[in-house]
Order: structure tokens, then C-alpha cells, then sequence
């Protein structure tokens, strides 16, 4: 039975995000956002190490924190070139607890790949 994408794009996982996180590399920063979105839900820690610049990635990621994810809301998108920023906000619930995370990512473009450079929280 099909899967919805978490990106709240109302495809199917595997048409949407699935596709990045077998490896096709995503067409630009805005779909890269939304992929990595799905990564955390799907708790896909390798999509998010590989698609996260290697001048700011961390040596590895724990997503063993119980979040449940209820949605992505992209605010606005910005590219020139090979540089990108997304603003967006995350809803989702840690231990029954509510919040949100409001954020602008820069992304960074290279060898024809999209990766995440790093991300400011503005609330």
C-alpha cells in the first residue's frame, strides 16, 4: 500500500523523498529541505550525514529521541547560483510535549550536488 512522503507533498514516499534517500541527488535546495525533512521522520541519520557539507557535519547523528513529526511548513525559499536559503517550520511532539522549530537553512551547491551548510532557530 502506498506511503504519503512526509514532506507533505501527497505523493507517494517512494515517487517523492524515497527517491533522494535511495540516492538520486535532489534537483535543488528546496527539494533537498523537504527531503531531509522525511529523513528525520523516517529517521534516515545516513541521508542526513550524506546530504550535510562536510565543513559543518558531525561525525555522526542519534536520532533515538522520540519525535513524532506532524508536518513541514516552508516559509520561503531563496537561491542564486549555488547558494540557497529555506525558512521553514517544523511541528512535532517530544515525550507528548508540543513545539515547533522555526529555522532558515543555507545550503550550499557543489559538483552538481545540494547539501545543508547549517541552520539558524529564529524562534
Amino acid at each position: 500500500m502506498p506511503a504519503l512522503c512526509p514532506c507533505g507533498s501527497l505523493l507517494d514516499y517512494r515517487d517523492c523523498c524515497g527517491r533522494f534517500h535511495a540516492g538520486e541527488n535532489a534537483p535543488d535546495a528546496l527539494t533537498l529541505m523537504k527531503s531531509r525533512y522525511s529523513a528525520f521522520v523516517k529517521g534516515r541519520a545516513d541521508y542526513l550525514l550524506r546530504t550535510w557539507h562536510e565543513s559543518t557535519r558531525p561525525s555522526q547523528l542519534n536520532l533515538t529521541e522520540p519525535v513524532k513529526w506532524f508536518g513541514l511548513e516552508i516559509v520561503s525559499f531563496d537561491s542564486e547560483g549555488d547558494r540557497a536559503t529555506v525558512s521553514f517550520i517544523a511541528r512535532g511532539k517530544i515525550n507528548g510535549r508540543a513545539f515547533k522549530q522555526v529555522e532558515t537553512s543555507r545550503f550550499v551547491r557543489e559538483n552538481a550536488q545540494w547539501f545543508y551548510v547549517d541552520g539558524v532557530l529564529t524562534e
